[in-house]
């Protein structure tokens, strides 16, 4: 159902926004990769939960949907290297004022409450 979202042009566009980083580790993946080139092995590194085969997946789909550049050297063993694309860097810097409601939400979740 996301994926079909994230391509209708008869869709909200915040629901087409959301379904190209929907799920558990799209948002993730995105913050890791604004920090510059990673391969799939350092990814895997940085995100110890997440199984091979959702990762591939993962990647695969935000290459689909534009976010992310996949590229393979010609070199033995084979290297791939995952780089946001240019709508993939603006997706990642329009969701970064989101990411700080968040930290600002979970920071009253945790306030203690003054008396007054």
């Amino acid at each position: 159902m996301a994926r079909a979202r994230a391509q209708d042009r008869n869709v909200c566009g915040v629901s087409a926004a959301i379904a190209v980083v929907e799920g558990k580790w799209k948002p993730t993946l995105l913050w890791l990769l604004e920090s510059g080139p990673h391969r799939p092995a350092e990814l895997r590194r940085k995100l110890p939960e997440i199984s091979e085969k959702v990762l591939t997946q993962a990647l695969r789909e935000m290459e689909a949907d534009g976010l992310v550049h996949r590229e393979v050297y010609d070199v033995l063993p084979l290297k791939t290297v995952y780089s946001l694309t240019g709508i993939g860097r603006e997706l990642s810097e329009l969701l970064a004022p989101l990411s700080h409601w968040g930290h600002r939400r979970l920071d009253s979740l945790t306030a203690v409450p003054t008396a007054s």
